[in-house]
């Protein structure tokens, strides 16, 4: 009998399809991907079902849109089906390392079906604030300092002359050179992660095993290793550059031309943390085959989302946008005996990832997945045509604000060739041809393509109406009692 397959999933914050070599991308970001890309199912069109993360794993995990259970619930709910609960019931040995992302924590029920969970974070906090010099929006300093700003302001034009010299000042002087990228970044590195899931690996008796690892390495603030800079050739980019570099993309108030002269140095610092990336799935790949699962292993890597670097005006990864460059994102599966065939490029949502895993590995789904497997589908290269939904609520830029998740929804549906975007305060609805305007500059005129936008319209009423009548109502409590006995445990009675 053949032995049983063990699954790696691997998901990389904040990772743009179009960055990886495998995609098409010119700069030698991922060579070892790449080099698994030949013997491995490459989907050129993953969608992710919601942005951010907060609003993508959901689906990457337990198959269910992210506001299936309700707006204001966030993660998962208490006893929901998930891949590693479906894993772990099987007799699969079960671990998740996570490079210190808030949101993929106990609170909020990522740890449910893992054997072994860390997620690298031993205190509560709220954000990722990028690490900076002393912040200029703070306005520390002296009395002398506070009567100069003052006199600026009421001086109206130089306000800003006045903001740029804080800037200056805050950076060069007021703050010590750092040392290191190591010490301005705000999160392991992806060889912290790989070190204990590979110390993992070896303590670990002889498969079936699930592994799910979460790399935050490309997410902002972008602080690469010193390895990865040098293995893309930019020995310019000196812990004081980048520092720089990073609180300047990051400063509000600035104009989108003056922000557009760090584009290249920010896609650079972004660039090799995703080599800095594969060089450590290299490293995970070799403990595979030492600890002989490597043979009969399924290894797929994905990303919770994209990011943004000016496509839109804009940066990062906001709930408020549903732009291919955030929710497009790269997805290879290699599994022993995959065929390298072309696969269609019909969208593939990540709703569908878990159920496809599970049957790649001879396991039945649970029942509650709303995803169905598309595994057959990837072994005979035929298409497949549901369109994608992507959802969020636009203005949830903070989990930990319960009052933030009320926000009205932003949906998107997207088929092979279009996009609809649906706005829902204030309303707004927009139809984009990407086959003629790939990167979404141009918003179709209303009149435009009535079938198509019709189309679309009606699988969002169908997927909203569907979201309202199958709200697993024992899930949905389970949840906001959890979110309740938090909300009770910060109070000071309670304590």
């Amino acid at each position: 009998m053949e032995p049983r397959r063990s699954l790696v999933l691997v998901t990389v914050d904040s990772l743009r399809a179009d960055h990886v070599g495998f995609m098409g991308y010119r700069r030698a970001t991922t060579p070892l991907l790449d080099s698994l890309s030949t013997e491995s199912y490459v989907i050129p069109r993953a969608i992710v079902a919601g942005t951010p993360t907060y609003y993508s794993l959901p689906a990457i995990l337990a198959s269910r849109y992210p506001l299936a259970l309700g707006r204001d619930v966030i993660g998962l709910a208490p006893g929901e089906p998930t891949l590693a609960s479906a894993l772990q019931s099987a007799g699969y040995a079960t671990a998740c390392f996570a490079a210190t992302n808030p949101y993929i924590a106990p609170r909020f029920g990522y740890d449910q079906g893992f054997d072994t969970f860390r997620n690298f974070s031993d205190r509560p906090y709220s954000d990722l604030r990028p690490a900076a010099a002393v912040d200029p929006e703070e306005r520390r300093g002296s009395s002398v300092n506070r009567l100069i700003e003052k006199t600026a302001r009421q001086a109206g034009p130089l306000a800003a002359a006045y903001d740029e010299m804080y800037f200056q000042y805050c950076q060069r002087w007021a703050t010590p050179a750092p040392p290191s990228l190591d010490a301005l970044r705000s999160f392991p590195a992806a060889e912290t992660v790989v070190d204990q899931a590979c110390h993992w690996l070896e303590s670990t008796a002889s498969g079936p095993i699930f592994l799910w690892l979460h790399l935050m390495d490309p997410h902002a603030p972008y602080y690469p290793t010193e390895r990865g800079l040098d293995e893309m050739g930019h020995p310019e980019l000196t812990p004081f550059r980048s520092r720089y570099v990073n609180s300047s993309w990051n400063r509000s108030g600035l104009t989108l031309r003056r922000r557009r002269r760090y584009r290249e140095e920010v896609v650079a610092l972004y660039d090799a943390a995703v080599r800095g990336v594969d060089m450590q799935l290299e490293r995970l790949v070799r403990q595979l085959s030492r600890s002989q699962l490597w043979d009969s292993c399924v290894f797929a890597v994905t990303a919770d989302h994209g990011e943004e670097f000016l496509d839109h005006g804009g940066c990062f990864h906001p709930p408020s946008k549903l732009t291919e460059e955030i929710v497009h994102v790269p997805l290879l599966i290699r599994a022993p005996g995959t065929p390298k065939i072309e696969l269609p490029m019909s969208p593939f949502s990540l709703l569908h990832l878990a159920p496809t895993l599970l049957d790649a590995m001879g396991i039945a789904a649970p029942a509650e997945f709303e995803g169905r497997t598309l595994w057959p589908a990837l072994q005979s290269g035929q298409s497949w045509s549901q369109p994608a939904v992507i959802e969020s609520v636009g203005s949830c830029m903070n989990p930990f604000w319960p009052e933030g998740r009320l926000g009205a929804r932003v949906l998107a549906v997207r088929d092979g060739s279009h996009k609809l975007v649906l706005a829902f305060d204030p309303p707004a609805d927009h139809l984009f041809d990407l086959a003629a305007d790939p990167s979404e500059q141009n918003p179709l005129p209303k009149d435009a393509e009535p079938a198509t936008r019709m189309r679309l319209l009606e699988h969002a009423r169908q997927h909203l109406e569907r979201s309202l009548q199958t709200r697993h109502p024992s899930l949905r409590l389970g949840a906001c009692m959890r979110q309740l006995r938090l909300e009770l445990a910060q109070q000071p009675s309670f304590q």
